[in-house]
């Protein structure tokens, strides 16, 4: 499974729970005991909190991660692998996991684990990472996250693009009955003024350190070294293009990810 710093993962949800109506499903207003496997920061975990009267617990296979969660969400923690929960039968009336489907192998597995674990119902907030769009004022950036994203799909072992139709499979594979799936959006920005976050973003543009990262996924596909190193190199003009708009307060960028709020009966 793909490992994520705490960094990237409060990046990567910031504002997605500012508007809470996509987990009505969950009925979380009536939930005694709620597990979040793959919790991570605990962004999600902390919502959950927020809105149900009962206890939540955060799993996680990485220790680090749960520390922030434990600290940042107020939550009970638990380590634990997502394929084998630390748990008996029935012990959560809900258990939930935000993008954590997508990073295993094989989805159906989990959620056989977390319909094992669960009394009443199971859910899962995964996006469709094929659809994502992205909107700038430097206008080669939104092409060249495209084709970037369409190197890295091919070379990534698994199914980042899962969505609503993938999620909606493996439930079904777990036996989970009464199956639904609602379509939502989150919306990224950056604009003036701008936060260290998207000054940071902005160096590793002009640095190449963001594909550098992917490098191995993206050559895993049927992106070729030279290939590699132009897209590369137009990233980093990119990059510097984006620096100098910032520095007159001229650029603004929005990432449009939608994503998928399944539930199902346990």
């Amino acid at each position: 499974m793909r490992q994520f710093s705490a960094d990237y993962l409060r990046d990567t949800r910031r504002g997605m729970w500012d508007d809470r109506t996509a987990l009505a499903d969950l009925e979380l207003d009536s939930r005694e005991r709620v597990l979040d496997v793959g919790c991570g920061t605990g962004e999600l975990s902390k919502v959950l909190a927020e809105e149900t009267p009962g206890e939540v617990v955060g799993c996680d296979a990485d220790p680090g991660l749960l520390r922030v969660a434990r600290e940042q969400a107020g939550i009970e923690v638990a380590a634990g692998d997502a394929l084998r929960l630390p748990f008996p039968e029935d012990c959560f009336d809900l258990v939930v996991c935000q993008a954590l489907l997508i990073n295993l192998p094989s989805p159906a597995a989990a959620v056989r684990e977390f319909r094992r674990v669960s009394s009443d119902l199971v859910a899962a907030v995964e996006p469709d990472n094929a659809a994502v769009s992205v909107e700038s004022t430097v206008e080669s950036e939104g092409k060249l996250a495209e084709r970037a994203r369409r190197a890295y799909l091919d070379g990534v072992e698994t199914d980042v693009t899962l969505g609503g139709e993938g999620t909606r499979e493996a439930f079904a594979e777990a036996g989970l009955s009464g199956v639904s799936t609602r379509r939502h959006y989150h919306t990224r920005t950056v604009e003036p003024p701008y936060a260290e976050r998207d000054l940071r973003a902005a160096r590793r543009k002009a640095s190449g350190e963001g594909l550098a990262d992917d490098r191995p996924t993206l050559l895993s596909g049927d992106l070729s070294v030279g290939e590699y190193d132009a897209l590369r190199t137009d990233w980093r003009e990119m990059g510097r293009s984006v620096i100098e708009q910032m520095s007159a307060g001229e650029y603004r960028r929005a990432e449009v990810v939608p994503f998928y709020v399944t539930v199902g009966e346990a």
